[in-house]
């Protein structure tokens, strides 16, 4: 019965390489959580054995995917299913998977928030009743809006704060920092937080951004992934933490800015546009920094 139910999920696609996958994915492009390194020491961590699989057609691969027997790799579904559930935390990451432009596959194995990139060209998805925030363009948020935050700015600097380098902290340091500011945020446990540490090591070409301190004391972080694809660059801002003490000088707005504005710039000078999740469309203030976009799901 097992093997019925693969060989139908299969169908059109046929194992591949490790390697395959890497070079279909630096080819077409993809997002974070389809990244090859992201996919191989993540499944690692989880004691998970990868499936790729590749979609052929005249002679030549047009897509790839890296799978958790029904499920997509690394998705929440398919550690809940492993009983690894919050073993690490990706936040509800937009799915691109590698594919080749202006090609139309079949996809099976169970994923939600694919990208409206692959609207009308993967011909098994179904609208999901759920949207993913994408932060806007600098031209896109108002003068006042602009205005305000530079204002913040400049008040948290006058009041000691700086902005510091995040990448230059031991993973260690990082996992302390978040972990403290995210419980004092939230009031619950850092999701992962035990491997937290050893998740950040694996992945630390890709951590990405800045944090906050004022007068020499953690006031905000954020927990950034970016990858760079051939078309685009992919940056998923997984969760942020903010001392409450602190929140009369905006530490998580002024931080936010200071992180979306250094992705801009980097994404505009090498003239690639930006994909720069907030994850699902589940708070107000995502509405403030972004706007809304569809995604799709397959059961």
């Amino acid at each position: 019965m097992l093997s019925f139910f693969r060989h139908w999920r299969e169908q059109g696609w046929s194992p591949i390489t490790a390697a395959d996958y890497r070079s279909v994915w630096q080819l077409f492009g993809g997002s974070v959580i389809t990244h090859p390194d992201f996919v191989e020491k993540l499944s690692a961590l989880a004691n998970i054995p990868v499936r790729y699989l590749g979609w052929q057609a005249n002679g030549e691969l047009q897509a790839a995917v890296a799978v958790w027997g029904r499920h997509l790799a690394l998705s929440k579904d398919g550690l809940k299913a492993h009983g690894k559930r919050r073993l690490f935390d990706l936040g509800n990451a937009e799915v691109i998977i590698p594919q080749m432009a202006n090609t139309n596959i079949t996809l099976r194995h169970r994923t939600s928030f694919v990208s409206a990139v692959h609207e009308g060209r993967i011909s098994t998805l179904k609208p999901q009743n759920q949207e993913l925030t994408l932060a806007r363009e600098p031209e896109e948020y108002s003068k006042k809006f602009r205005y305000n935050q530079r204002r913040e700015l400049r008040l948290l600097e006058e009041q000691g704060g700086e902005i510091l380098p995040f990448t230059e902290l031991s993973c260690v340091e990082q996992a302390q920092i978040y972990s403290d500011l995210f419980e004092k945020r939230w009031g619950f446990a850092t999701p992962g937080k035990d491997r937290l540490a050893g998740v950040l090591e694996l992945l630390r070409p890709y951590v990405a951004g800045s944090y906050v301190c004022i007068n020499g004391q953690p006031a905000a972080a954020q927990i950034l992934y970016r990858v760079e694809s051939p078309q685009w660059i992919s940056v998923e801002y997984i969760n942020g933490g903010v001392d409450p003490q602190f929140n009369g000088l905006s530490p998580g707005s002024v931080l936010t800015w200071v992180n979306t504005q250094a992705a801009w710039e980097d994404a505009r000078a090498k003239n690639k546009p930006l994909r720069y999740s907030f994850g699902r469309a589940d708070r107000e203030y995502k509405d403030r920094w972004c706007h809304r976009v569809p995604v799709f799901e397959v059961k």
